[in-house]
C-alpha cells in the first residue's frame, strides 16, 4: 500500500448524525470531492458486505471503484475495501468519537497501485500530494454540510 492519507476534523454534530451522513452511499457526491458518479449498491441499512459502485475522478482522470464495508460497526466504525482498475487496490477507515456534544471523525485512505514498487513509484508521481488535499477538501465538505 502506499502511505496513508490520514486525518480528522470535530464536527458539532453527534455520532450519530455523523454516521447517518457518510454511511448512506447516496449522499457521498455532497460530501466527497473524488466523488462523480455513484453506480449500483447494496440496498437498507449499511452492514458488513454492503457494497457499491463508485466513479472517481483524480487529475480529471474518471476511474471506477468496487466497494465492499468489512467493518461496520454504527455509528463509530466503518472499513471498505475496494477493487479499482488493472487491479488497484483501495482501503478507506472511518472512525467517529464523541467529543463535547459533537463528533471527532477519523479518516484514513490507503491506495495500492498495480505493479508493486514500480506502479507505486508512477502513482506517486502522478498524483503526489493530491490524495492528502483532497481528504482534507471531503472532510471541509463534510463539515459544511452537516454544521450549515
Amino acid at each position: 500500500m502506499s502511505d496513508p492519507v490520514i486525518t480528522q476534523i470535530d464536527l458539532a454534530a453527534t455520532p450519530e448524525e455523523v454516521w447517518a451522513v457518510v454511511m448512506d452511499v447516496e449522499r457521498l457526491g455532497e460530501w466527497v470531492s473524488i466523488h462523480k458518479k455513484l453506480g449500483k449498491h447494496s440496498e437498507g441499512v449499511p452492514a458488513v458486505g454492503s457494497w457499491m459502485e463508485q466513479t472517481l475522478a483524480l487529475r480529471g482522470a474518471k476511474f471506477k471503484v468496487r466497494w465492499e464495508l468489512v467493518q461496520c460497526e454504527a455509528p463509530h466504525r466503518a472499513e471498505w475495501v475496494g477493487k479499482g482498475p488493472a487491479r488497484s487496490k483501495a482501503e478507506t477507515g472511518y472512525r467517529l468519537e464523541p467529543i463535547d456534544g459533537g463528533t471527532r471523525f477519523h479518516y484514513r485512505n490507503e491506495f495500492k497501485a498495480p505493479m508493486g514498487p514500480l506502479g507505486a513509484a508512477a502513482a506517486t508521481a502522478l498524483v503526489g500530494g493530491l490524495p492528502q488535499k483532497e481528504a482534507h477538501a471531503s472532510l471541509s465538505n463534510l463539515k459544511r454540510l452537516l454544521e450549515g
